[in-house]
C-alpha cells in the first residue's frame, strides 16, 4: 500500500469525505493541519460480540457467570474506531499481551457511508 492509499484510509471523526476519500491532493490542499490531526485523540474498541440481557438477569451475574455472545468461536473480531468499525481480525498474543491480527480491512468509501 502506497502513502496516498494510506491517507485515503484515515477515518476520523468530523473530517470531510472529500478529505478522506480525495487522495493526497486534498490531504495537502485541506486547511487542517497534520499535526493537529495527528493528535486527536480516538477511541478503539475490539467487539467479541453482542447479547442482550434483561436486567434481573443481569444482576444475577456473578464470578463465574458465562454469557451467551452473538457469535460463534472462531468469528472474525470487530475493530472500531470511535464506535465505527474499521476493520476484523483474530486474537493474537504478542509478549504474553492479547492483540489482533487485521484480516480485514473495510474500505473508505464503506466507512463513509456508515458515518
Amino acid at each position: 500500500m502506497n502513502d496516498d492509499q494510506k491517507k485515503d484510509d484515515v477515518l476520523l471523526g468530523g473530517a470531510s469525505a472529500n478529505l478522506l476519500t480525495g487522495g493526497a491532493d486534498a490531504f495537502n490542499r485541506s486547511s487542517i493541519n497534520s499535526d493537529v490531526l495527528n493528535n486527536i485523540a480516538i477511541t478503539i474498541s475490539v467487539e467479541v460480540g453482542r447479547t442482550s440481557l434483561k436486567i434481573k438477569d443481569l444482576m444475577r451475574l456473578t464470578q463465574g457467570s458465562v454469557v451467551e455472545l452473538d457469535r460463534l468461536a472462531g468469528e472474525p473480531l470487530d475493530l472500531l474506531v470511535n464506535n465505527t468499525l474499521v476493520a476484523q481480525g483474530e486474537v493474537v498474543l504478542v509478549n504474553e499481551r492479547y492483540g489482533v491480527r487485521l484480516t480485514q480491512v473495510i474500505p473508505a468509501a464503506e466507512r463513509i457511508k456508515n458515518i
